[in-house]
Order: C-alpha cells, then structure tokens, then sequence
C-alpha cells in the first residue's frame, strides 16, 4: 500500500513539472499582440522628439523596425554607421537607443508597450 502511495506521489509530481513546463514554452513562445496600423503612435513619437539610434545590420533594431511595419517612416531614426558623429556626441553606446529630448535614455529592444509607457504616447486598442 505504501508503495502505491509513492508511486502515485510521484506520478503526481512528474505530471505536475511537465505541466509547468508546457505552461512556460507557451509563455515564452506565444504571439506578441499585433497593433496594426501604428501610424499616430509613430507620430506621436516624432512630436515629442523621442529618436532611435540604430545600424541597419543589428538584429534588435531590425526587430524594433518590424514591430512598427511601415509606419517606423515616422519614427525619428539615426543610422549610426552613416552618422558616426552624431551617435558619439548623444553617447549611443548599443542599438538601438530610444533618446528623449530630456536626456532620457532606453538601451536595447523596447517593443511598442516599453515605448508607449516610456513616452506617454497612446497605442491603437487590440
């Protein structure tokens, strides 16, 4: 009996740890919610002058980039290998760098929800 008792503990445990893991993956691996047209977000950006500083071949911005889809045109944006000087004299030291006109800096991926929080900038409703 009391070896039916551990074995139905133990069954009880494996199944419980597989469970938390299938619960993590789905976690880590789910979809990003999709804002769709972000067009007056972007433009909101652009009129409180919050700027990306980025390379074309860095993969976190290209991610930043993709998030926006075509309305990152609106998103102020240096490209740092084409404007060495400018990204020194802000202090860019990784891509991208989101900088505030107050000084405010936010180093590495931000996605839309970091950015909107950061700024005050409203995001489309889901």
């Amino acid at each position: 009996m009391a070896d039916n008792s551990k074995k139905s503990l133990t069954l009880i445990g494996v199944i419980s740890i597989i469970g938390l893991l299938a619960l993590a993956m789905w976690y880590l691996t789910r979809p990003k919610p999709a804002y769709g047209n972000l067009d007056a977000f972007a433009q909101c950006l652009a009129k409180k002058e919050v700027t990306m500083y980025g390379a074309d071949w860095c993969s976190h911005c290209q991610n930043e980039k993709k998030e926006f889809g075509k309305s990152f045109k609106y998103v102020p944006y240096v490209e740092c290998p084409d404007n060495p000087k400018q990204c020194l004299e802000k202090g860019v030291k990784g891509y991208p760098t989101w900088i505030f006109p107050d000084g405010t800096r936010l180093e590495g991926e931000q996605g839309p929800e970091g950015l909107s929080k950061a700024s005050g900038c409203a995001l489309p409703k889901l």
